[in-house]
């Protein structure tokens, strides 16, 4: 994938939120500047418009001047402390950005030869915010913007994306979801608790809380817990997965092979016990039963 910065934008007013730090909001958890840091974890440098806070990982500081000065001038603030050829442009409140739709982002920017490349809404709605763009183009229009209006304080992103040649991206209705109300921010917390949902986001929210960048085949681990569940003993199933973990990472490199490893010689070992526990028992029927036949 192309090598990009990220500017992430977390200084919004959050009007609608009763002036909430809402950057700083929890869902699954995790705050959604955290949430939207995970999802351009591949990026050169971040870079975060905004207050300064504790982050889940570091990243450089930026500030429009004044502070308030709207998104223009957050993203002026922000692309200054670029390198990169090219830049991922986020709003710090989307909850449900993942990894897959940056990685599309920034590969449709690359390959086709458009300065930006920005997802649409499932209402077709244009999303800047929610884009990746070429940084020298990027810098023109908000130089040529800022000597055309005097400032970029409080103009629309809506000026920037018309001077621009875009390529869209009609992604999943979800990729472009942000939290502008208390309501919005009921209705991630709650799908997030879906059935369907919740499994990958506890996964992911523990990885991040205990800095773990590991993939593995979470599959494979659940259907060991069954496996010594079954097998053994309930209280096995997570004392079980536990030594495995321990065991990858005291194997070489920890990576995802040594748990998968891991994980094959233990749901071995729980079939076996299993396999011993059937075999048994006929055996364990007690005499009066051997000797009904």
């Amino acid at each position: 994938m192309t090598a990009y910065d990220a500017i992430v934008l977390a200084g919004g007013a959050a009007k609608r939120l009763g002036g909430a730090d809402k950057p700083a909001l929890s869902v699954g958890g995790r705050p959604l500047l955290d949430r939207v840091l995970g999802a351009c974890r591949d990026a050169a440098r971040t870079v975060v418009v905004g207050g300064r806070r504790v982050t889940a990982r570091p990243v450089v500081w930026a500030r429009e001047d004044p502070p308030g000065g709207g998104p223009l001038a957050a993203l002026d603030a922000g692309v200054r402390q670029t390198a990169a050829e090219s830049v991922l442009v986020l709003s710090a409140d989307l909850p449900f950005l993942g990894e897959p739709t940056v990685r599309r982002l920034i590969g449709t920017l690359g390959s086709s030869g458009r300065e930006a490349a920005l997802l649409t809404d499932p209402d077709g709605r244009d999303q800047p915010l929610v884009a990746a763009y070429r940084t020298e183009p990027l810098r023109r229009e908000l130089a040529l913007l800022a000597t055309e209006y005097g400032s970029l304080t409080g103009l629309p992103l809506r000026l920037l994306t018309q001077e621009l040649d875009l390529a869209r991206i009609h992604a999943e209705p979800l990729a472009s979801f942000d939290c502008d109300t208390w309501e919005d921010i009921s209705a991630a917390r709650a799908r997030i608790r879906e059935h369907g949902n919740v499994l990958d986001e506890w996964i992911t929210a523990v990885k991040d809380e205990l800095g773990i960048e590991l993939d593995v085949d979470t599959g494979a681990l659940l259907d060991l817990a069954r496996d010594a569940a079954h097998g053994v003993a309930r209280p096995a199933a997570p004392l079980t997965t536990f030594l495995v973990g321990y065991a990858a990472a005291t194997a070489g490199d920890g990576g995802p092979e040594a748990v998968a490893e891991a994980s094959r010689k233990a749901a071995a070992l729980a079939r076996r016990w299993e396999a011993e526990a059937q075999q048994s028992a006929p055996e364990s029927a007690g005499p009066d039963q051997a000797d009904a036949g």
